[in-house]
């Protein structure tokens, strides 16, 4: 298995269990401006419905922005629009609907992330790093404002710089747990730090947040421990080639596991067998016939000279 396809693999199935327990579900609402503008121009040649279904939309958010003339803060106009220009791809009309409702609900953090989210499609890659800390400030747990942050740093090739976000929200954790129980998920936040460190190639490094997370999970939940840092150590030492070790982390990650995650750990588990188990090895290939029984290799013999004869 190549590095590039396990990193992948490794930042991908994290994503999906972080995701699906945290419930965001406003990242395939953010997708679908992506996809209507890959597809913008395919739409606007397409007979029949899809014009007749772009007019509807373009009618439906001039109703929306008609209302929001009298009354501005109008949340459910607010909402249409937003939805209404993401079905239109319309990317720029995205960012002052979302600014509004992301500042009639500052403790709706979901809002922040689609405005930084957007900003960073369009480009403003410093606005989008502003609204992400400023939902940090609101609420410094929030895991879809830091997941989000640490990846624009990323992408800016900042690898160090999300360690440090990290490392800093980990250590706060523990105050603001104090005053406010679970406001700061730190299991979470250090699966993330360890994804950080195995997309950066620091094995050991991501492997010890691993750890650190399982412990934690094993004293917080000790009836029922979080499968997720099990889960990413066992990728992580798939990815260093140490399968024997990572087999049975898998094993204990699918007991675990809740039922919507077992497939796919159970599909993990059957890839690694797969790739260890020895190739078939492959057939002898016959021996050109001599035209004689001769074992003495007399034919061949005779021939060489020939081979010779014919040499320029």
């Amino acid at each position: 298995m190549g590095v590039k396809r396990n990193r992948w693999l490794v930042g991908t199935i994290l994503l999906i269990a972080i995701g699906a327990l945290l419930a965001l579900s406003f990242l395939p609402f953010l997708n679908a401006p992506l996809r209507s503008s890959r597809n913008e121009s395919a739409n606007a040649s397409t007979p029949g419905t899809a014009p007749d279904q772009r007019a509807e939309l373009e009618g439906r958010a001039n109703g929306y922005e008609l209302v929001l003339e009298r009354e501005p803060n109008n949340q459910t106009a607010l909402r249409g629009l937003v939805e209404t220009r993401i079905a239109l791809g319309d990317l720029d009309g995205l960012v002052e609907p979302l600014e509004k409702l992301a500042a009639l609900n500052p403790q709706t953090p979901e809002y922040s992330v689609l405005l930084a989210q957007t900003k960073q499609q369009l480009g403003d890659l410093e606005g989008a790093a502003q609204v992400y800390r400023s939902a940090l400030t609101q609420t410094p747990g929030n895991m879809e404002a830091l997941q989000g942050l640490v990846a624009l740093l990323i992408d800016q090739q900042r690898p160090q710089a999300a360690v440090g976000l990290l490392q800093d929200t980990l250590q706060t954790a523990g105050q603001a747990n104090e005053i406010q129980p679970g406001s700061i998920d730190v299991v979470s936040v250090k699966l993330l730090l360890g994804q950080v460190y195995a997309n950066q190639g620091q094995f050991d490094n991501a492997i010890a947040a691993y750890d650190a997370a399982i412990q934690d999970t094993q004293t917080l939940r000790p009836e029922q421990p979080d499968f997720r840092p099990t889960l990413a150590k066992a990728l992580v030492l798939r990815e260093m080639g140490q399968e024997s070790e990572a087999q049975p982390l898998f094993t204990t990650a699918l007991d675990l596991a809740p039922v919507q995650f077992k497939d796919r750990i159970q599909q993990l588990i059957s890839e690694g067998a797969a790739e260890a188990a020895p190739a078939p090895a492959a057939a002898t290939p016959a021996e050109p016939s001599t035209g004689t029984d001769d074992p003495s290799g007399a034919a061949s013999d005779e021939a060489a000279p020939g081979t010779a004869d014919s040499a320029p």
